[in-house]
């Protein structure tokens, strides 16, 4: 890590000096010639530091990571325009700031690692990061094949999806409908009350669900943004649907903690 940190201080230095050796022969103020050709550099300071502090979370800092390389990209064009024609030139030119993309980046990896590791050591459970921009581009890659080949059991099969993601609008707990049944049709005594959650599938898979997740987590101190996770592993052991598992799961969690009673609340 100590090496990385120095080589990419080095590299940094001497990109620095050859945006200004360009730079300066346009702008004749060497002060402005030198914050400008600056500019580039200091900006991938700035997000492979916050890189480094989200790695410090065991996060992947995709977004940190990405405007690294791009505002060392900014700097790699100036220096490439800067070189005289020919391989050699170019390749002087642009060294630096490709090695300091790459320092930089492994940094960030390695600090990641290191963090990952020892959190295992100890015991604690980190929470998982959102999907990384090359994962969505491939998975929508893979998509669009798909739609390709097979469009209408493709297009079927999206359709399901966002029914199953989304039953109702967004935001919205129930529909106005149903709410005016709820007010105006009093349920028999002897006849329990399902919420909308539990009319969408069998009630015997989200009983598990809640009573495998109490079993492995405490639930009245999980936080919130750890419950999709434990929603996804453990509703895919009792074969129900994700956006189920973590609707119903979150309400359940949230009335535990509460402090409302929850009907689906088992004792393992």
């Amino acid at each position: 890590m100590a090496s990385l940190a120095v080589l990419a201080a080095a590299a940094a230095a001497v990109s620095w000096d050859a945006q200004y050796v360009m730079v300066r022969q346009v702008k004749h103020t060497p002060a402005i010639a030198a914050l400008e050709a600056a500019i580039p550099d200091v900006g991938a300071l700035i997000f492979a530091t916050l890189g480094i502090a989200l790695a410090l979370h065991a996060k992947r800092a995709i977004r940190a990571r990405a405007l690294n390389v791009g505002c060392v990209a900014v700097s790699l064009a100036m220096n490439a325009l800067a070189a005289a024609p020919g391989w050699r030139d170019l390749a002087i030119w642009v060294m630096p700031s490709a090695v300091y993309a790459l320092a930089s980046d492994t940094l960030i990896g390695v600090i990641r690692a290191w963090v990952i590791a020892t959190t295992r050591d100890t015991g604690q459970a980190l929470a998982d990061d959102e999907a990384t921009p090359m994962a969505l581009v491939g998975g929508m890659s893979l998509w669009l094949l798909r739609l390709a080949l097979a469009p209408v059991s493709t297009l079927g099969g999206f359709r399901r999806w966002a029914l199953d993601e989304c039953p109702i609008a967004p935001g919205r707990k129930a529909t106005p409908k149903t709410a005016r049944a709820t007010t105006t049709r009093p349920q028999k005594p002897t006849q329990r009350r399902r919420s909308p959650a539990r009319r969408t599938s069998s009630p015997g898979k989200q009983d598990r669900l809640i009573a495998l997740a109490g079993q492995r987590h405490d639930l009245t101190a999980v936080p919130l943004t750890q419950v999709s996770r434990i929603a996804n592993a453990i509703g895919a052991e009792v074969s129900l649907s994700p956006g189920t598992a973590r609707r119903v799961l979150l309400a359940h969690v949230r009335a535990l903690q509460n402090g409302h009673p929850s009907p689906k609340e088992h004792t393992p």
